[in-house]
């Protein structure tokens, strides 16, 4: 029974009885103190939160597909560049700061979207999220410069954090048990998939140049898909919310932005403009930054206030499992798509289109894994899981370097489909698993909270990756080539795989 549930029950009138109410514990009617002031009647004010229904195929079908769109337009712009640098007389600096906008204003926003959705109502929220998406699109598309898409991308972003968590806490709060992980392995897949769709998708639409639209294809697609979510969604996804929903954070808020911001843009933008100063300066600003947000967490946690981030969260075994499986997964993850979108493109010569297909393989195995993850998951425990993937995603990465230093530099795609393959099948283990590890140890009552922090840790790290890893490959590609700078840093991804498999084998079975 959720806590939802038992509100309703003690603010309700007194009332016929209902056959649903056989399923309600007796010991949770108790009269409200304002009833009695107010005789058999409750005291004005807002109804109380009505137990959500039960998550229906088609409200969950509508869900995943608002989720994949801020994670597919995460990667889509990668093979679009060569095109918005010719229209738009972009610098590479500049085109930098159009990923570092979305993700910054994504990773930042996450938690208070989850948060917002607890108080407000997750269908509410979720809804206002992609209307704000498809609108936010429109200004990408059409956008005159390249400082004008900047900007309409951090909307964009701010947008996905207010959409994106809604998705795991209404799961969180609609389901429960064997629907329940069928859902997170969904969930899951769907963000793997999305991410290899956003860049085969980027390059088909690039290729493609509908009505001469060219790179801008890429975010008008959005709306159509934004307005069928809209329609369909408002009938079909269950609303929700906390029982007691917690009060602005207001410091909360603000130091955690603060410090994504300042962790995230020195990363993105550091390398691009040689290191300056204020580069260094927010480094450091961002350690102080989360000490900061820590302590007033924590303080408002034990004054019995409701903090954006509760830290005792963190204190859940399930939670701390979760992000130490989301750390080298995330962060090898990005890090691989920044730079195979490079390797095809520069290295190999692919167009857009032939650079998008390439990695079809991949997303395909991507997806056939992440379906069978929960039932894998079931059958051998979440361990096992995770050290299977790591073996199969370390052998994919072998496989690839193979190829590359054997028929470099004229290489055809079939000749990559096989590493594809097994890093496609790695990465699909790893994404349901990780949410259905850290998920499981998140209160029902925290659903908003812990579904804002699984992504900001998902959202936070593809940045990180990109930022440090990719900038790594960048940097090491003029002097060695880019085959041998992708090795080393590959080699690195290798080092945050065999930590996965040292996680997974000291795991216990029943976890997740």
């Amino acid at each position: 029974m959720s806590h939802e549930t038992s509100t309703a029950a003690r603010s309700a009138p007194a009332r016929t009885p209902d056959p649903s109410d056989r399923t309600r514990n007796p010991s949770e009617r108790k009269q409200n103190p304002s009833d009695r002031k107010h005789g058999p009647y409750p005291a004005p004010g807002p109804p109380a939160p009505q137990a959500p229904a039960a998550l229906h195929p088609s409200g969950l079908v509508t869900l995943l597909l608002g989720a994949a769109l801020p994670m597919i337009d995460f990667f889509v712009v990668n093979v679009a560049f060569p095109s918005i640098e010719s229209d738009l007389g972009a610098s590479p600096a500049a085109l930098e700061m159009v990923v570092a906008g979305y993700a910054v204003a994504y990773a930042s926003l996450l938690v208070l979207g989850g948060r917002l959705g607890d108080a407000l109502g997750r269908r509410r929220l979720f809804l206002w999220g992609v209307a704000a998406f498809g609108a936010t699109s429109l200004a990408c598309g059409f956008a005159p410069g390249v400082w004008w898409l900047t900007a309409a991308r951090a909307a964009q972003g701010a947008a996905s954090a207010m959409m994106f968590p809604q998705v795991l806490a209404t799961i969180q709060a609609t389901s429960e048990g064997r629907a329940r992980s069928r859902a997170i392995g969904l969930f899951g897949s769907v963000g793997g998939i999305s991410v290899v769709t956003g860049q085969v998708l980027g390059g088909v639409l690039v290729a493609a140049d509908l009505g001469g639209t060219g790179w801008r294809a890429i975010f008008l697609i959005n709306v159509p898909v934004v307005l069928v979510i809209l329609a369909i969604g408002a009938r079909t996804v269950p609303e929700s919310r906390s029982e007691s929903p917690a009060r602005g954070d207001t410091a909360g808020t603000v130091l955690l932005a603060c410090g994504l911001i300042a962790l995230l843009l020195p990363l993105t933008e550091g390398r691009a403009a040689g290191w300056p100063w204020w580069s260094v300066a927010l480094l450091g600003a961002a350690a102080v930054l989360a000490y900061s947000f820590f302590a007033v967490e924590r303080r408002e946690e034990r004054a019995g206030r409701s903090p954006l981030l509760p830290p005792s969260l963190l204190r859940e075994p399930g939670v701390r499992r979760g992000l130490l499986i989301g750390a080298p997964v995330f962060l090898g993850f990005s890090s691989f798509m920044f730079e195979s979108a490079l390797l095809l493109q520069q290295g190999l010569r692919y167009g857009a289109l032939k650079a998008g297909l390439t990695l079809v393989p991949m997303g395909l195995a991507q997806f056939a894994a992440s379906v069978r993850a929960p039932r894998l998951t079931e059958r051998f425990g979440a361990g096992r899981v995770l050290v299977l993937s790591a073996v199969a995603q370390g052998a994919g990465l072998g496989a690839l370097l193979l190829a590359l230093f054997t028929k470099w530099p004229g290489l055809p795609p079939v000749a990559l489909a096989p590493a594809l393959l097994l890093c496609g099948l790695g990465q699909g283990l790893q994404l349901p698993t990780y949410y259905r590890v850290l998920l499981s140890g998140v209160p029902a009552a925290r659903a908003g909270a812990g579904s804002g922090l699984a992504a900001t840790a998902q959202q936070a790290g593809f940045a990180l990756g990109v930022a440090a890893l990719g900038s790594l490959f960048l940097a090491l590609t003029p002097q060695y080539g880019m085959r041998e700078a992708l090795a080393a840093v590959l080699a690195l991804q290798a080092c945050g795989l065999l930590a996965l498999v040292v996680t997974g084998v000291r795991m216990p079975r029943t976890v997740g």
